[in-house]
């Protein structure tokens, strides 16, 4: 079943890692698969380009169905697959409900940690400002002390209640990342909790971006957030 999807991806992309943390949920290990770096330039080659005309990454492909967004991608393969692996999505509407709630505010959490972590790479020198930095950092940690207190009054363990759910897959990724930047353990002790305690679910454990395993954390640009 798996022999007929394709995946590019490049190591430590939350959207990546994403659909490899579904397609582990879903039991679809041996799916086709090419680790691309961004450092290099290779989300621009022809190969991805043909998938995803974006130049993007991930491009993920079942049959001749392409889907490159990754929400899409992890909601196509729980509605193709749901028979199959863990359940994703909760039955009781009120888990439901809150999974879905929770997986899509896990956009504006992506978009704020970028708008900090990526500030000097996208906005030419000439065009930054200090007012920019800091209004971006204020956002961020904002983001972060909703995302704890979540944690802090949630049902259960997981972002939707008492089981994992589509909501971890697409919003662990991102919450990782900010560790990845050093992002302080102590100052939000609930999102330490829940990163640490996922960290040896197996379908995370065996998705663990392969560059974080070879270099150590990046630079502390969220030490202080």
């Amino acid at each position: 079943m798996a022999k007929d999807m394709t995946l590019l991806w490049g190591s430590g992309s939350p959207p990546c890692w994403r659909i490899q943390i579904a397609l582990e949920e879903k039991k679809l290990q041996g799916y086709n698969q090419k680790l691309l770096s961004f450092m290099k330039g290779e989300h621009k080659s022809k190969e991805v380009m043909d998938m995803n005309p974006r130049g993007q990454l991930p491009a993920f492909k079942h049959k001749d169905y392409v889907l490159n967004e990754s929400y899409a991608a992890c909601l196509y393969l729980e509605n193709q697959f749901g028979g199959q692996g863990d359940k994703l999505v909760p039955e009781c509407p009120a888990e439901q409900a809150m999974m879905y709630q929770r997986m899509f505010e896990g956009l504006a959490l992506n978009q704020k940690m970028a708008d900090v972590i990526y500030y000097e790479w996208k906005v030419p020198e000439g065009e930054r400002h200090d007012s920019a930095v800091k209004r971006n950092r204020e956002a961020l940690t904002a983001e972060i002390k909703l995302w704890e207190g979540y944690l802090s009054k949630g049902p259960g363990p997981f972002l939707a209640g008492k089981t994992f759910s589509l909501a971890d897959v697409a919003v662990y990724p991102s919450i990782a990342y900010l560790y990845r930047f050093q992002l302080s353990e102590d100052r939000y002790p609930k999102l330490a909790a829940y990163y640490n305690s996922l960290k040896e679910r197996p379908s995370i454990k065996t998705s663990w971006p392969p560059t974080w395993l070879e270099t150590p954390d990046e630079t502390g640009k969220l030490k202080d957030i």
